[in-house]
């Protein structure tokens, strides 16, 4: 049997795999360690679980022994498609690399730039990195890859399920062409395979198992169940996870619920800490240093329900999950195989069981499929939707739609007996026009005007409510003058005012349009700008005469 001492590792490196307590490598260990070793391109494929981590870390340790790094080009680089996966192989290198004077830098997102700036401007031996974020740095000009020796590429097919291929082939293309390149994953999709054709020089292909295939140790359960409604299939799904985890006893000492949607994982965790659970959610949208406390809390036994987004379901090495809960059937049937492979890890034995229902029929044809082997069917616990009353853990986005103030009623639950019906749920045309107003004829009510009829109506009512004001305003000044008030505008003259001629005058042809001026005769001779009431002082006409030798010197003309 082969050790790890038979695989010509720095006799450093060897002392610390001793002390964490190795001696046999794994079979995709003692397969990739020594083409590794000679400088060769290798591409691994094995299933989730089977330590490809150590595959590449102890070699490139080994490799990086002689040398020194320059500021900004790192002599080694490490991508991880996820946050956790990349500090999960940084903690395997300090682990590794404990005897050796390397360096290495963690570039994730969630961390401050400038601290990692100073890390690189150093120089360092070892480059962790998510594709995004290395590129933030390169772009920014604080990152050369042109020094890279050793490339490695983890968890490449969940590199692909993300949308990382063009940033994995870009950085490529940043790297000498020079380099080794280490290639590791559990499945072999096509647009993988075209990646390793093009980048990789003559690699040794190392594949320990078959592709896509679960791990014999994990005890795998499908329960299917029929919900009574359509629209409380979330609430008996969540019923049936907690009769498990009931039912599973003592012998569940920490589990991985994995669900499809960041927001049915804020809600299943929710749901079972409001059920006395220790449950707590991972996913991408959480605060680093949360996900990072949430991570070593499970790890360290504190935390005994993980709830997590496929965020988890790769790479992560929590080797005594004893349990694995698919709340949803994952619609990428690799998915299936990565979540399962969190369980049953370093020889020891695991459960999986998944939730399902007759709408996930067809991803579970794709999961048999590609496993080659059919999912073992359990019946649910006795009592199992018991538990599933109508309103309880109703998800937030249901609470807050039937509990916002602009549907409550007077009182009587979320919505009230006697709650009028939300416009917002009505068709536009059932919304009545309530828009009219009180000096309207009871006639004119009964027929609410349409839309048109009411922007044309809009300034001829300002008009009038600005006539009247004026007319108010008028009145009091005449009334402390001692005269009479000005009559309404009906009463004083039965002739349209220039403004609402004017509108009128838009919105007719202009074949259609009144010659007011020979309509009116005599009111366009009239001053305008003065109002309606001009003193008859300015109305008086005046004339000059001569001024004759018997006028008085310096007598001006008189008004006739």
């Amino acid at each position: 049997m082969t050790k790890f001492s038979d695989l010509e590792l720095d006799p450093r490196v060897l002392q610390a795999v001793v002390e964490s307590g190795y001696e046999t490598p794994t079979p995709i260990q003692a397969q990739a360690i020594p083409p590794a070793l000679r400088g060769q391109d290798v591409l691994g494929i094995a299933q989730t679980g089977t330590g490809k981590t150590a595959g590449f870390t102890l070699p490139m340790i080994t490799l990086l022994g002689q040398g020194r790094a320059r500021a900004r080009m790192p002599r080694s680089l490490v991508l991880a498609p996820t946050r956790e996966l990349a500090a999960q192989v940084a903690e395997s290198f300090d682990k590794y690399a404990k005897y050796t004077k390397l360096t290495k830098a963690l570039l994730i997102g969630g961390v401050s730039f400038g601290d990692q700036d100073k890390l690189i401007d150093r120089g360092v031996d070892v480059l962790i990195a998510t594709p995004g974020r290395l590129l933030d740095h390169f772009e920014r000009g604080k990152l050369l890859l042109t020094g890279v020796q050793i490339m490695v590429v983890d968890e490449a097919d969940r590199m692909l399920d993300m949308g990382f291929i063009p940033d994995i082939e870009r950085i490529f293309q940043m790297t000498p062409k020079t380099r080794q390149t280490l290639f590791f994953s559990a499945t072999m999709a096509p647009e993988i395979e075209r990646i390793t054709n093009t980048f990789l020089n003559n690699p040794a292909k190392v594949e320990v198992a078959r592709q896509a295939t679960t791990n014999t140790s994990i005890e795998q359960k499908l329960f299917a169940f029929t919900p009574t409604r359509k629209d409380r299939s979330f609430t008996e799904k969540r019923a049936v996870l907690r009769a498990l985890i009931t039912a599973e006893g003592e012998s569940l000492t920490n589990a991985i619920v994995f669900c499809n949607r960041k927001m049915d994982v804020d809600v299943v965790a929710k749901s079972l800490k409001s059920h006395g659970f220790h449950a707590a959610p991972i996913h991408g949208d959480l605060d680093q240093s949360v996900r990072t406390k949430t991570l070593d809390e499970f790890r360290d036994g504190s935390l005994r329900l993980l709830i997590a987004s496929d965020v988890a379901a790769r790479g992560l090495d929590i080797p005594a999950v004893s349990h694995v809960f698919n709340f949803d059937v994952p619609s990428h049937p690799e998915d299936y195989v990565h979540r399962i492979g969190r369980t049953g890890r370093a020889g020891r034995l695991g459960k999986a069981f998944s939730i399902a229902v007759p709408s996930d029929d067809k991803y579970l044809s794709a999961i048999e499929s590609l496993v080659k082997q059919p999912i073992p069917r359990a019946e649910l616990p006795a009592g199992a939707l018991e538990g599933a009353s109508e309103n309880s853990d109703r998800p937030r986005s249901s609470r807050s739609a039937s509990s916002s103030p602009s549907s409550r009623g007077n009182g009587r639950g979320p919505r009230g007996r006697d709650a009028a019906p939300r416009t917002e749920s009505m068709p536009h045309d059932a919304i009545p026009v309530i828009e009219q107003f009180e000096t309207e004829e009871p006639a004119a009510m009964a027929a609410p005007r349409s839309q048109p009829e009411r922007a044309e109506r809009a300034p001829q009512d300002r008009s009038e409510r600005g006539d009247r004001d004026r007319r108010r305003d008028g009145n009091r000044a005449n009334a402390e003058r001692g005269e009479q008030p000005t009559p309404n505008r009906s009463e004083q003259r039965s002739e349209p005012r220039a403004d609402q001629r004017a509108d009128q005058s838009r919105d007719q042809p202009r074949s259609e349009q009144r010659n007011y001026r020979s309509s009116y005769p005599g009111q366009y001779d009239r001053i305008v700008g003065m109002g309606d009431h001009v003193p008859d002082f300015i109305l008086r006409s005046f004339r000059l005469r001569e001024v004759t030798p018997d006028d008085d010197e310096g007598e001006t003309p008189t008004a006739a």
